[in-house]
């Protein structure tokens, strides 16, 4: 008979297991631990429909792209405070590690993604904070100088939220990059490009052809998108 409730494994010993470390495709100087068909994630996942997706199993395009951007472009976070949002395997955050920001933050809501990232830290040798936590729907986060997104408009409710979330970070000052290979639900019209790559959308199987994936900050509000309307803006 089979037993039912049966217990996920731990995440850092299957991860370590079943996911075997191999460079990261058009970011070769990072090394993470990747699903392969016969990885059995599931196992680890879960398959009821409120378990979340093992994302960070693979180096999805976004993360990828901004990898590539951070270790071509180490002035963007040399000595400064740097939180991954939706970090995943970590892939973001250790390429900001590397390439020299004084302190990095991952976080994920999953908590299989945050032992992934702390192993893929080890591989790397570099040193990150993961958290679990879903912080978009809270105020911006305090004691950070970028904030790196990658990946988060697969989904229109999602990408809502995180487009709210940004803004407020915006107000606060807070400068961002956003990685993304243009999916559906991305608010282009209220992102600046600033550079493309070719990267693997490696979430996409094994044999993924390399997309033409974008860096994009947040555009300006417009001054007067906050002015009241009608009679009463004249007033």
């Amino acid at each position: 008979m089979k037993r039912s409730g049966r217990l996920h494994p731990d995440p850092a010993t299957f991860i370590q297991a079943n996911l075997p470390i191999s460079p990261v495709p058009a970011v070769p100087e990072i090394l993470l631990h990747t699903a392969g068909p016969a990885s059995g994630l599931w196992r680890i996942a879960g398959r009821e429909e409120a378990d979340p997706a093992p994302y960070w199993a693979y180096p999805w395009a976004g993360g990828a792209v901004l990898a590539r951007h951070l270790l071509d472009r180490p002035e963007t976070v040399i000595g400064r405070r740097v939180v991954d949002l939706g970090a995943g395997s970590g892939l973001v955050a250790i390429a900001a590690a590397k390439a020299g920001a004084a302190a990095v933050t991952a976080i994920d809501v999953d908590v299989n993604a945050i032992a992934a990232i702390g192993l893929n830290a080890a591989v790397n040798g570099v040193s990150i904070v993961a958290l679990a936590a879903d912080i978009i729907d809270e105020p911006p986060p305090e004691e950070i100088d970028l904030l790196v997104v990658g990946d988060v408009f697969y989904d229109p409710s999602l990408a809502l939220r995180v487009m709210a979330f940004l803004r407020r970070c915006q107000a606060a000052g807070i400068e961002m990059l956003i990685g993304d290979p243009e999916r559906a639900h991305l608010p282009r019209g209220e992102l600046t490009r600033i550079a493309t790559h070719g990267v693997a959308d490696f979430g996409a199987g094994l044999a993924a052809k390399a997309v033409g994936a974008g860096v994009f900050s947040l555009s300006s509000i417009p001054k007067d998108a906050t002015k009241p309307e009608g009679p009463a803006a004249t007033a």
